[in-house]
Order: C-alpha cells, then structure tokens, then sequence
C-alpha cells in the first residue's frame, strides 16, 4: 500500500478526532513520554507543517505551535494535515531525496515514516482522552510491515523511540504496534 493511501486515511482521521477533544482534556498525559495532549497537537502542527515544505523540495521556516492555550488548536491542526496531505501527493514527492532527522531518504521511505509517526501519536491522544480512533486494519498492517523492518536499534535511543515492550496477547494490531514503538499499554 502506497504512503499517499496510508496517509490518506490517517491524517483524516486524526483531525476528526482533534475535532472531538474537550479543551480540558489539553493537559491529560500522553504515552508519549513529557507530552501532555497539547504538546502532541503542537508537535504535530510544527513538524506536519515543516514536513509538507519537505515533500515539495522547499526549505522549512522556523515554525511555531499555535501561541493559544486553553484552547483545542483544532482548526490549525487540520489545516496542517490537510497541507501535509497535498504536499506528500505533490508532483515528485515520492522521488524526492528529503533530509530528515534521522537521515536523508526518499519522499516515499519519510512519508512511512510520517504515516507510522502520526499512527502512533494518533493512538497517545485516543489513550489520553478516550476518544475513538480507528483505523483500517490494511492501513495498520502496512505500517507496521514497514515499521518492523526500518526502525532500526540506533532509533531506538530512548527519546525518538525506546525499545519494544510486549503486548499481551488479546491486544489488537494497533496496540501490537504501538507496543513495538516502545510505548507501554
């Protein structure tokens, strides 16, 4: 399955469900480790809105989280995954070399890997707040294809990742996933 697809129903979804988050649910701990739901919101908008000039080969601005607090940056948050949307479809998105944190790669191996990220945050911020979050088991499936053979142990430095944890056996594919990030369930 192509990241354009995967995207495609994730980045959707997780507006939706941002759309959803009671303002006083903002401060709820995540399983992100040090991110409260409102430090995920920002770092999604910050780094979804430096990775959509990426994929169009332009250098990113110094980009800021929404200066509001106290407030569900809903709007902002879709507006940011609507233009990381366009911009991973973009004309020679996929081909284009992109210099990432954690190595230069093609548009195609980042936008997995934006796809696995934004899965994985999706899951923190249904986990803190007790939202539905749902996504399609072929969509899950292809993540966790990709995840399993590119996350690598130099990733896997306690801050980006940590090291998988078990899930128990009645998890679902998503928590199996969310496990192998090295999330706790």
């Amino acid at each position: 399955m192509q990241p354009t697809v995967q995207l495609s129903h994730i980045l959707p979804t997780l507006s939706s469900m941002v759309d959803r988050i009671n303002p006083l649910q903002l401060a709820n701990p995540t399983p992100c480790e040090k991110f409260t739901v409102h430090d995920v919101l920002d770092h999604m908008i910050v780094l979804g809105g430096s990775f959509s000039y990426w994929f169009r080969g332009e250098e990113a601005p110094d980009l800021k989280p929404p200066p509001v607090y106290g407030v569900v940056p809903a709007t902002q948050f879709r507006k940011t995954m609507d233009e990381l949307l366009d911009a991973v479809s973009s004309p020679g998105a996929m081909e284009r070399t992109i210099s990432a944190p954690v190595g230069e790669m093609t548009g195609s191996t980042f936008a997995r890997l934006v796809a696995f990220d934004g899965l994985i945050h999706g899951w923190d911020i249904a986990s803190a707040t007790g939202l539905y979050y749902e996504i399609p088991p072929a969509v899950i499936a292809a993540v966790d294809e990709f995840a399993r053979g590119a996350l690598t142990s130099e990733m896997r430095d306690g801050d980006t990742f940590k090291e998988a944890t078990t899930a128990p056996e009645d998890t679902s594919q998503l928590e199996r996933l969310v496990a192998f990030s090295g999330r706790s369930l």
